[in-house]
């Protein structure tokens, strides 16, 4: 069974993407941690019981990896904003030989008490542009957003705009009606309610 995990909004520098993902959802965000593999570190928001919104960028305090950072974020610049999702799965290995090209090969990952195993593409590009999900399987009972407060914020829409919509979509088993896909020049926009409304994350 797979199921909606987070989002990732990508920024080039992390306190610049907090604070545009503080302004445009009007909540604070909570701190993340450092991921040695990848040199970038995090803050995050919960989304509810399961689900958390990541704020990532490269850390200027660790050395570069040997292999491509994840989410694109070598040669990402301009504004932040919402360029993943990440899909849970129950057996990372099957999702992965069943998903498209390019989806990644599982690798082993830990920040803190956090254990996962996550398909990591060999360019950093996952297929359909990025709009096909990243894939993980969390190890073990703790998941990120047991830790974080409630600050009332909840995933209500997550579209995803590709030119290949509808091929995209039948790659995927999810059944989740908050996430559509729709045909289009790649975005991803997710609507998430708030306790100042609903807010547009893009």
């Amino acid at each position: 069974m797979a199921a909606f995990d987070h989002l990732a909004v990508a920024a080039a520098s992390l306190d610049d993407g907090a604070a545009a993902a503080e302004a445009a959802l009007g909540v604070p965000l909570a701190s993340g941690g450092r991921h040695p593999f990848m040199a970038t570190h995090n803050r995050l928001l919960g989304l509810g019981p399961g689900e958390y919104l990541e704020v990532i960028a490269t850390d200027p305090e660790a050395a570069p990896p040997q292999h491509p950072r994840w989410f694109r974020l070598d040669g990402f610049s301009g504004p932040a904003r919402l360029t993943n999702w990440v899909m849970r799965v129950e057996d990372l290995d099957l999702a992965l030989a069943a998903a498209p090209g390019g989806a990644g090969v599982a690798v082993a990952l830990s920040r803190g008490d956090y254990r996962w195993r996550m398909g990591v593409p060999a360019d950093g590009c996952l297929p359909f542009d990025d709009a096909f999900p990243a894939l993980i399987q969390w190890q073990g009972d703790l998941h990120p957003a047991a830790a974080l407060p409630d600050r009332g914020c909840r995933l209500v829409r997550l579209e995803i705009a590709h030119p290949e919509a509808a091929v995209l979509a039948a790659t995927l088993v999810l059944d989740d009606p908050r996430i559509v896909f729709v045909p289009g020049s790649k975005a991803l926009r997710a609507t998430i309610a708030t306790p100042h409304g609903m807010r547009i994350l893009e």
